[in-house]
């Protein structure tokens, strides 16, 4: 089997792509859920423990966080690819 030769760059690239799409993604959700609400996910979790409890806004409450959760997860991830001083290539 012939070597493939990839730069840092383009892993660099590829990682970096790979993030952006996964943030727009969530960031589409998360626009969702602001505009149904009219509102922003901090102001829907604090109004959300103070009535009685409603499955619809449960539910959207615990899809929301998750993606809330992921878009600061994928965002820091692609602050410490922006840092990254070395890359180390994991063969399986």
């Amino acid at each position: 089997m012939k070597a493939v030769e990839v730069s840092k760059e383009e892993v660099l690239d590829f990682l970096r792509l790979e993030l952006i799409s996964e943030i727009s993604s969530i960031s589409f959700a998360i626009d969702f859920f602001e505009k149904k609400y009219s509102k922003k996910f901090d102001e829907f979790e604090k109004g959300i423990a103070g009535h009685e409890e409603k499955y619809e806004e449960w539910d959207d409450y615990v899809e929301w966080k998750a993606y809330q959760e992921t878009y600061k997860d994928r965002t820091k991830k692609l602050k410490e690819l922006d840092n990254a001083e070395d890359i180390k290539i994991i063969t399986g």
